[in-house]
């Protein structure tokens, strides 16, 4: 998230046109497919804990030499090895939260441990409208690669390992394993490891995403997640500079995006809720549709404080229903193929996140206006909320 808060500043430090600059903010979501593609899916091979401790390490390095850029070549480099690390975490913490929580209070787990995403970019909004004016933009993405690095010691001692993966895989070690997670929970030891079935010997490739039980569901997924991924990465680039050309303050347009974040945790809080009451993929869509029009009706609000105000809402509506679809994909799957599941709908979603910021430099390079992408970008969300509700599963009402 720092790249968006950094952008104005470094837009006017190197000259940068807006082509460009949309580029360098779809460089980190390149990383990202390719670390949720082919990263995520090593965690049904060594497991999910290991993935996060690695995606940690990389994204901690590739932010911190961040700081040290030289030019539009050397940022879009480092923003790709970040973005890496970024999108095998998200995909693995989901799969984590979805085989810890017990089924009837899923939907709300999964939702919850993702809000971490928004929580880290409030703080990080929080923390840029200080930092950067004062001290530059350099020391923002310093001070981010100390915060990525902070959690790895707890992650290494305190994080256990999925028990649905020790369960099903059974690597080397997983008796004594899953003895110590059960002795933690005061739950009953086991003497030995249940049978392996034909299904939990079985690879987690991609294939198995397409066997006739779940080709049309990964593929509605797919779509989903592509087109909201068009929309909120749009939002998420490109808030802070649509604001400052409205004639907000560089500090105001840096808490613009701040508080789009603040309203994407309440709303991925509320969708967790709600989805437990109406069902997932009905709250998932009556949160897009919401969205949507909101970002329709922008135009009819000129001041500072009812901008802003419609920016936290636009992050509720928009953010909350997109963390909605992790949880689609953590239902969807068995654990021998969730990360791989859950890793690929977000790695062809993210080609959608590549497209927003891209399209966004191009059309606001062309003159439209904040109004005009606002409803062009409305679109995407509406469709993301159809093809969810188009996916029929058992396990998903």
């Amino acid at each position: 998230m720092v790249i968006s808060f950094a952008a104005p500043s470094i837009a006017d430090e190197w000259t940068i046109m807006p082509q460009a600059l949309g580029i360098v903010f779809s460089a980190a979501l390149v990383g990202m497919t390719l670390g949720a593609m082919f990263l995520a899916p090593l965690a049904d091979v060594i497991g999910r804990r290991n993935i996060i401790m690695i995606c940690i390490v990389i994204m901690a390095s590739g932010v911190f030499l961040t700081a040290f850029a030289q030019n539009v070549m050397q940022l879009i480099a480092l923003r790709v090895f970040s973005g890496i690390g970024i999108g095998a975490m998200l995909a693995s913490v989901a799969t984590v939260a979805a085989e810890f929580s017990p089924d009837r209070h899923k939907n709300f787990i999964v939702s919850a441990t993702i809000a971490g995403y928004p929580i880290g970019a409030t703080l990080a909004g929080l923390v840029a409208a200080q930092v950067i004016p004062e001290f530059g933009w350099r020391a923002m993405f310093i001070i981010s690669a100390v915060a990525t690095i902070a959690p790895l010691p707890v992650i290494a001692f305190l994080m256990p390992e999925s028990i649905s993966f020790l369960a099903d895989k059974q690597p080397s070690g997983a008796l004594n394993k899953l003895n110590r997670i059960f002795a933690r929970m005061g739950v009953k030891q086991l003497t030995s490891l249940p049978p392996l079935t034909e299904q939990q010997n079985h690879n987690a490739v991609v294939h198995a995403l397409f066997t006739p039980k779940h080709c049309r569901s990964t593929l509605l997924l797919w779509l989903a997640f592509f087109m909201a991924f068009v929309t909120l990465y749009f939002l998420i680039s490109w808030i802070p500079k649509l604001a400052m050309n409205t004639g907000l303050t560089l500090d105001l347009a840096i808490y613009a995006g701040t508080i789009f974040n603040l309203g994407s945790f309440f709303g991925i809080a509320a969708q967790g809720y709600f989805s437990q009451l109406f069902g997932l993929r009905r709250t998932i869509l009556i949160f897009f549709v919401a969205a949507a029009i909101l970002m329709f009706v922008f135009s009819l609000f000129t001041e500072s404080i009812t901008i802003l105000m419609m920016f936290g809402l636009m992050g509720f509506g928009v953010q909350g229903g997109f963390v909605g679809l992790y949880t689609v994909a953590a239902r969807l799957y068995p654990t021998v193929i969730r990360t791989t599941g859950i890793g690929w709908a977000i790695g062809a979603g993210r080609t959608g996140a590549i497209f927003g910021p891209m399209a966004g430099g191009v059309l606001v390079a062309v003159g439209l206006s904040m109004t005009a992408n606002f409803v062009v970008f409305a679109i995407p969300i509406i469709l993301a909320g159809i093809a969810t509700m188009m996916i029929r599963n058992p396990d998903i009402r």
